[in-house]
């Protein structure tokens, strides 16, 4: 069933109405109908599956049938600190994060990371890129928030931010073997919120490191193998949901 976003506001007793650019793809894409059922999401954590009853030029009319708490979301809030990588590298890690449960994506400059964007237009622009993409992947894949996408931290203020969740660690390849990462995994159990700390391609300088265990953030291993980037972020999210996920 086709599922859409709306704000709280667009929600007026049993009834929801959705405009902007859905109502488009509903109309002349999809080529619904009044009748038709799709699923509405407040984005915060409720469906509400509904009945079209008006397609017009700038709104989509529906009454609510039935309303579901969603089930897609994981019990953890996971916010995903990222490196920034080169090219295009971010739009695959955003899509993949959000469609593996992520939270929130903070996009991070760190002493690797090649690209910089020091133009505050450029950089608005690229967000603004980023959270259509978590918007996109987030209905592809049920969910039932839309995952924000942070402005750009520097690597201090994304430490800051991270001491103060319930836990987080950071991947790092010369950490401590699998065993301690199971253990940290095993914790996230009793986590309201958590967050994962990921490198650029050419990962860490040293006084990252010892930043983060300054303030408690500590290193773990994602096997013994070497992990790109990209593969590193999808992979502890993997791991993750075979602890959380019931």
């Amino acid at each position: 069933m086709h599922r859409f976003y709306v704000n709280e506001n667009q929600i007026n007793d049993n009834i929801i109405t959705i405009s902007g650019q859905d109502v488009n793809h509903i109309k002349n894409v999809l080529r619904m109908k009044p009748g038709e059922e799709i699923v509405i999401c407040n984005g915060q954590g409720k469906d509400y599956y509904c009945i079209i009853t008006s397609v017009c030029d700038n709104s989509v009319t529906t009454n609510i049938n039935s309303i579901q708490d969603t089930s897609t979301e994981l019990p953890v809030k996971i916010s995903l600190f990222q490196g920034l990588p080169k090219a295009d590298k971010m739009e695959l890690i955003i899509q993949k994060a959000v469609e593996l449960g992520a939270y929130e994506l903070i996009p991070v400059n760190m002493a690797r990371s090649v690209v910089k964007y020091s133009d505050a237009k450029k950089e608005a622009k690229k967000l603004q890129r980023w959270q259509a993409i978590s918007e996109s992947a987030a209905k592809q894949s049920g969910r039932g928030i839309i995952p924000k996408i942070l402005p750009i931290m520097s690597y201090k203020e994304a430490i800051s931010y991270g001491k103060n969740l319930d836990l987080t660690v950071l991947a790092y390849e010369n950490a401590k073997g699998i065993k301690e990462t199971k253990n940290y995994l095993n914790r996230l159990r009793s986590c309201n919120n958590a967050g994962i700390i990921i490198g650029p391609e050419g990962g860490f300088e040293g006084f990252e490191l010892d930043l983060a265990k300054e303030n408690n953030i500590n290193p773990i291993s994602l096997g013994r193998r070497i992990l790109r980037t990209e593969t590193a972020s999808l992979a502890i999210l993997s791991m993750a949901l075979l602890y959380m996920e019931e």
